[in-house]
């Protein structure tokens, strides 16, 4: 069990930091990377994002810092919380595909529909509901000091890289974005 923990902090500490930063290489700069192109945008992030795991890698122990041990409690907890999150992820793969989940669909500038179905009629984001509820699963499982700080501030960089990305739907998609603001909430669903 120790070994498990010890891989899925892993896992987590190192994986985590690249996949947000991506989010904020993109979104901000979606312009840039448009007029760059497809292949050469990709090429760049990519040459980031592994020089981001080959940095993090070797510091692992650090950034996992001290072990709090195996809690079957929290063990139940990531168990939930990894079955709420591969619910989340069949639902929401039924509307956001491969192509616009990488970014590509934005970058060739062809995204010209707003997803409003299935889980996006609910809330705007549950993408980003998913990636945190996989985050908090795999801290309560793997237990370290370093997973939980990672998840504690994985929740504020998910809410800043979805304000960027609500300025550039805006832009996008104008008064449909607008109407689609206001009805849909953006991270919890209302009651009916």
């Amino acid at each position: 069990m120790n070994t498990a923990r010890y891989f899925i902090g892993v896992l987590l500490v190192v994986t985590m930091p690249p996949a947000i930063v991506w989010w904020y290489l993109v979104h901000p700069f979606i312009g840039f990377w448009r007029r760059l192109g497809v292949r050469a945008a990709m090429a760049a992030v990519a040459v980031l994002m592994i020089g981001m795991l080959a940095a993090l890698v070797p510091m692992r122990d650090v950034l996992l810092g001290r072990d709090l041990g195996t809690r079957w409690p929290l063990v139940g907890l990531a168990a939930l919380l990894t079955v709420t999150g591969i619910a989340l992820t069949l639902w929401r793969r039924r509307h956001l595909t491969q192509r616009m989940l990488s970014g590509i669909h934005e970058l060739e500038g062809d995204a010209r529909t707003l997803l409003t179905q299935g889980p996006y009629a609910i809330i705007r984001h549950p993408r980003y509901v998913e990636v945190a509820v996989f985050t908090f699963a795999y801290a309560a499982f793997a237990n370290y000091v370093g997973s939980w700080i990672l998840a504690a501030l994985t929740l504020p960089a998910l809410h800043a890289v979805v304000l960027f990305e609500e300025r550039e739907l805006a832009e996008r998609f104008g008064p449909a974005w607008e109407e689609y603001r206001a009805e849909v909430p953006r991270w919890l669903p209302r009651r009916r």
